[in-house]
């Protein structure tokens, strides 16, 4: 489920390269309701490198992620069929816009492929299905959570603090005020999360990204505030892999017991808190780390989906707001 891009792809056979995952392998040969899309359709905008067709003229893509995962494959078009709100009927959307992956690289054995949610209205599922949808994650790292919940449409969960959300480059850009430890105001530049005149900067919401990151402006501030924090507490280590990451030694459901919650403040007043578990990652049985980054390239500040666990997150793209409210997510159920 990912809010940083647009396109819907699934791992397909036959497959040339292809990671295990839970449910079985799409067959479109055994589809009466699929079909190529050709190299002359407008669709056809994927992959520049092969000029977007192949040897039948079928037309190919290529994604590639900020992670380097990838996928390349065929792009077809398919008749989806989704469980609605009023007693667990389906209904059927025809004429959806799909990537057939055949060579997949990158991704964990447990997804069959990803749900493109940006808003480019000629890609995005959002076109077909609606201007708002909402979604709950209780856990992000186990895979037995069955509670966590993704709705599209009318039955969308719209409730609690909005702020304003803008749409830039095929992303979803929100206004990040401040940040707070506890009760404590970091010192941070009213600048510094803006985005440029350039289309650098400014703060993304991703549901695709794990990891918040954060513009140096921002980023560093925070991390000298944990680090004060955690001094006389709690024994630092250095990350050998990342040398970018805060870590310590402990466990973050012993150690951090009592740690101040960090707040992202967003314009009109729409708070996302982060507790412990969702700024900090256990890494093995005795070390953990924060789960923030600086920004890369062009100081693009992102949240990512571990920071919006137990939050009910609802997209309006009618009147352009998005929806916290934090909660258990079973009580969605």
């Amino acid at each position: 489920m990912d809010t940083g891009s647009n396109l819907l792809w699934v791992q397909c056979l036959p497959c040339i390269n292809c990671f295990d995952q839970l449910s079985p392998i799409f067959d479109p040969s055994r589809s009466t309701t699929y079909t190529n899309v050709s190299c002359n359709s407008t669709y056809c905008v994927f992959d520049p490198f092969s000029k977007n067709c192949d040897s039948a003229r079928t037309c190919s893509y290529y994604l590639k992620y900020e992670d380097g995962s990838t996928t390349r494959g065929d792009l077809g078009v398919e008749e989806l069929g989704f469980m609605t709100s009023f007693e667990g009927t389906m209904t059927n959307v025809p004429n959806i816009v799909f990537g057939c992956g055949h060579k997949n690289d990158g991704f964990n054995g447990l997804a069959s492929g990803i749900l493109g949610l940006g808003p480019n209205k000629k890609f995005s599922l959002m076109s077909h299905l609606g201007p708002k949808f909402s979604y709950c994650i209780g856990s992000i790292t186990d895979p037995h959570y069955e509670h966590n919940q993704f709705i599209i449409g009318d039955g969308t969960k719209i409730e609690g603090y909005s702020t304003p959300l803008e749409v830039f480059n095929n992303l979803y850009y929100l206004t990040l005020e401040g940040i707070s430890i506890g009760e404590k105001r970091l010192e941070i530049n009213s600048s510094t999360f803006r985005r440029a005149p350039s289309g650098d900067g400014g703060v993304v919401i991703d549901t695709g990204t794990s990891y918040m990151y954060l513009d140096r402006g921002g980023y560093n501030p925070l991390i000298e505030e944990v680090q004060s924090l955690a001094d006389g507490l709690l024994e630092e280590f250095s990350n050998v892999f990342d040398d970018n990451r805060l870590c310590y030694k402990g466990r973050v459901s012993q150690d951090l017991i009592g740690f101040p919650v960090v707040t992202l403040h967003f314009d009109e007043g729409a708070d996302l808190v982060l507790d412990a578990e969702a700024m900090f990652e256990q890494n093995d049985e005795a070390k953990f780390c924060m789960a923030v980054l600086p920004a890369g390239l062009q100081d693009l500040t992102v949240i990512g989906i571990r920071a919006q666990q137990h939050y009910n997150v609802a997209y309006d793209l009618t009147d352009m707001r998005l929806y916290f409210q934090r909660m258990d997510c079973e009580v969605l159920d």
